[in-house]
């Protein structure tokens, strides 16, 4: 059965299509992921299915009867508590809910209040009162939203909590189709898990939009890869796509070589028929330029095979030109508060040379407090010697956002503006767009820009606050590589499982208000753990 079904569907945004005759279904209790590059139009398709956006042409249906939940990356605003804002949609069952409570404390050997209450209670229980209230608190319990929280204004939320709480009401709901842009934004890895095993169980169809590759990996069972031609579809997990993407590509290269060659030996024919024809004059050389003619009639009807797509080359270089010593970092019995909340006592830590080290724990235990106290520095954090840091933080600023690309870029850059440029294009930074000024950049622009800065300064220790924010997969893996190759040291954070499995050499987790260091990355660190 068929739950959402997108044909020739069009989308344009003044001049810009974003979508062109897109067809796409989604059978029901399928698990489905909808990746691409930004801009691909991912975001557009789910806008267009819950109907916030209309399409400019083409037909999408939904299965009759079906209930559809949808979760936005951008945080919406409600002026109410976060208790009505979660339980708002549940109003008939939690005021059936008063009602038995009332009727309980009232009960009485009267025949008429005990079969009030016997009724009350069955229609309670045929709506799944008791399972809900189970399940609420699970839910809560889960994502650790606290009693102040939920007597909080929802408009006073961060936009990470906003959408943590928007996720929560959608779970809470069950609809029958699930439409998610980017969930785990704003989750730690253990909230990430939870949710990996609940959509694993899920008794609906859910679309996911996600650049957390090891996420997509444990939960899908059918791709949607979106490129200019429209939509291929993969019939397996993220592993299984990208196994078999690199098949097609290969085979995709091979058909539009073998096709290049058909058709330059074609027009070479033409070409010498022609000249054959012009050497026999009119007398003879008709008979050349009909076959010329026939062949050049056989090529414009040739079904064009189009090169494939190859994904943008950022060549990012971190290497520096000196080394540090052994120890890069030193943390000593090291007390750590934020506010009045207590985060490290007595930690320590040591971080040697050439360790890429990625900083794990729960939301709240002292993450990214613990990064800005070691760019602070104090007698308990010591750093090595000849130490050049490069430090990209989790929101990315520059001193002035007026600024145009190429004017930040040059403050850092030695050379010719025509060497800043090609510089430059390695980012994906080209022609007019170098001109365009920092605010009006999207996430994805800023993380490049500010990669670009910390090429420059050839810097040998590496403090990045979740690098892989507002990139997308390709970037990522680009990423990934030139952290692989770098020589240098690397104390990083992340949720990012498959991105740390790549890179980290080491993992450092604060528990307990310490800190404790396990050879390996993120797979090595869980079977550790859940061993002991």
């Amino acid at each position: 059965m068929i739950d959402i079904n997108l044909s020739k569907v069009c989308k344009t945004y003044g001049f810009d299509k974003v979508l062109n005759n897109i067809d796409l279904t989604v059978n029901k209790n399928e698990k489905v992921a909808l990746i691409g590059s930004n801009g691909s139009g991912k975001s557009t398709i789910l806008k267009l299915i819950v109907g916030i956006e209309n399409v400019n042409s083409g037909d999408i249906s939904i299965r009759k009867g079906a209930s559809i939940g949808y979760l936005s990356q951008i945080p919406i605003y409600e002026d109410k508590s976060v208790r009505e804002y979660i339980y708002d949609t549940f109003k008939d069952l939690l005021n059936l809910k008063e009602k038995l409570d009332n009727l309980e404390k009232n009960l009485s050997s009267d025949i008429k209040v005990i079969n009030k209450y016997t009724k009350v209670q069955e229609e309670f229980i045929r709506l799944g009162g008791y399972e809900f209230e189970t399940k609420i608190s699970k839910i809560l319990s889960a994502f650790n939203i606290t009693d102040e929280m939920l007597n909080r204004n929802f408009n006073t939320l961060s936009g990470g909590e906003k959408t943590i709480c928007s996720l929560i009401r959608l779970l809470l709901i069950e609809p029958d189709i699930l439409l998610l842009d980017e969930p785990t934004n704003h989750l730690d890895i253990k909230r990430i898990e939870w949710l990996e095993n609940y959509l694993k169980n899920y008794k609906g169809t859910v679309v996911l939009i996600s650049h957390d590759r090891y996420f997509l990996d444990k939960i899908v069972n059918k791709v949607f890869l979106l490129t200019k031609r429209g939509i291929e579809v993969y019939f397996g997990n993220y592993s299984y796509f990208i196994n078999e993407n690199e098949d097609r590509i290969m085979l995709e290269f091979k058909k539009y070589k073998d096709q290049q060659k058909i058709i330059e030996a074609m027009k070479k024919s033409i070409k010498r028929l022609q000249e054959y024809g012009k050497l026999c004059g009119p007398s003879g050389g008709e008979i050349f330029f009909r076959r010329a003619a026939s062949i050049k009639k056989r090529l414009e009807r040739l079904e064009k095979v189009d090169k494939p797509e190859q994904k943008h080359n950022i060549n990012i270089d971190f290497n520096t030109d000196f080394r540090t010593g052994k120890e890069v970092l030193s943390i000593d019995d090291l007390d750590l508060s934020f506010d009045t909340k207590e985060l490290l006592v007595d930690a320590s830590l040591n971080l040697l040379y050439k360790e890429k080290a990625c900083l794990v724990g729960d939301n709240g235990t002292g993450k990214s407090t613990l990064i800005k106290e070691i760019l602070k520095g104090n007698d308990k954090v010591k750093l090595g010697t000849n130490i050049v840091i490069g430090y990209i933080p989790q929101e990315i600023e520059f001193d002035d956002d007026n600024l145009s690309i190429i004017e930040e870029a040059r403050k850092y850059f030695v050379g010719t503006i025509e060497n800043l440029r090609s510089a430059l294009f390695k980012f994906l930074f080209t022609g007019e767009n170098v001109y365009k000024k920092i605010k009006f950049l999207s996430g994805g622009e800023k993380v490049r820009l500010k990669l670009f800065c910390l090429t420059q300064d050839k810097c040998n220790f590496l403090i990045l606050d979740e690098p892989t924010n507002h990139i997308d997969i390709d970037t990522r893996e680009i990423l990934e590589n030139a952290l692989i190759n770098f020589n240098g040291t690397i104390l990083f954070v992340s949720h990012d499982r498959y991105f740390i499995n790549k890179v980290a050499t080491h993992i450092i987790e604060i528990k307990d208000k310490k800190l404790k260091k396990y050879i390996g990355g993120y797979d090595e660190y869980r079977n550790y753990k859940y061993k002991n």
